[in-house]
């Protein structure tokens, strides 16, 4: 056993190789010594050389590279937690941010949604794709479900629904904030390639897109104010906050909350006759 505090890469990986059954992955479970896979297992799984392995978990050699530790970690079926955490030991800082679209939510986070009756909340992906909402959002903002899953897009929605344009009480400041917050998640998850597709496609639809995207403005994004001209209600007036979803960095969730009381009491009004 290696001392916790002396090499802790080596015991994390040894824990971590200890914890799977050999049967799982075809290997023979004959008589072992310890449980677990042994160093040359993890190592042909991972397609690393045994002796650099085995070194690795013994502390010497040197660090290794960003992508044997990715091996390694595949090799080992780690969690995107336990990824983060031994790229912390091996290099002490999380792993360069890698996008991988995954647009289903769980159904308990579905129920975090449907458990705020009267705010509209939503979750949008790094390329602003919304995969969930609540009753609220759909009567307040947009129906989603009406929509095909390729539209259900923010951006597709800001500069090309005729609709939600005419919502908006200042559309330009909107579409200015929206497309350098969206500039800022794509890059901040390594998704730059995923993006060009669609800010092609904007950029031939919109001429207001196009140029936006050309100011490269990048902004922030956490909390504000927007006021809508809703078709039944009028003009309200919503504060918006936005919450990083735990273990999902890909998902966003995205609140509006009536930013009065009169505000509040007219929303409720209305949603509880929808």
């Amino acid at each position: 056993m290696y001392p916790q505090d002396g090499n802790p890469l080596g015991t994390f990986l040894r824990d971590r190789r200890m914890r799977l059954d050999p049967a799982t992955f075809g290997f023979p479970t004959g008589r072992r010594r310890t449980p677990g896979l042994r160093r040359e297992e993890v190592a042909q799984r991972s397609n690393i050389s045994p002796t650099w392995y085995t070194w690795l978990e013994q502390g010497r050699g040197g660090a290794p590279s960003a992508d044997v530790l990715e091996r390694i970690a595949t090799g080992l079926m780690l969690t995107e937690p336990e990824r983060e955490h031994l790229h912390i030991l091996a290099f002490g800082h999380p792993p360069e941010a890698r996008y991988r679209p995954e647009n289903n939510i769980t159904p308990r986070l579905q129920r975090v949604l449907d458990a705020i009756p009267t705010s509209p909340a939503l979750i949008r992906t790094v390329t602003w794709d919304i995969v969930a909402w609540n009753r609220s959002a759909a009567a307040l903002l947009t129906d989603y479900a009406e929509l095909r899953p390729d539209q259900r897009n923010i951006l597709r929605l800001v500069f090309s629904d005729s609709r939600v344009k005419a919502a908006q009480e200042d559309w330009l400041s909107i579409a200015r904030y929206v497309v350098g917050a969206f500039r800022a998640d794509a890059a901040r998850a390594g998704a730059s390639a995923e993006i060009r597709q669609l800010v092609e496609e904007l950029s031939l639809m919109s001429a207001e897109f196009k140029t936006l995207w050309r100011e490269n403005e990048v902004v922030g994004h956490g909390d504000g104010v927007k006021r809508l001209h809703h078709p039944e209600l009028g003009v309200i007036e919503l504060e918006f906050s936005t919450f990083s979803v735990d273990g999902r960095p890909d998902l966003t969730m995205m609140v509006y909350t009536p930013a009065t009381a009169e505000v509040a009491g007219r929303v409720q009004a209305f949603i509880a006759k929808q």
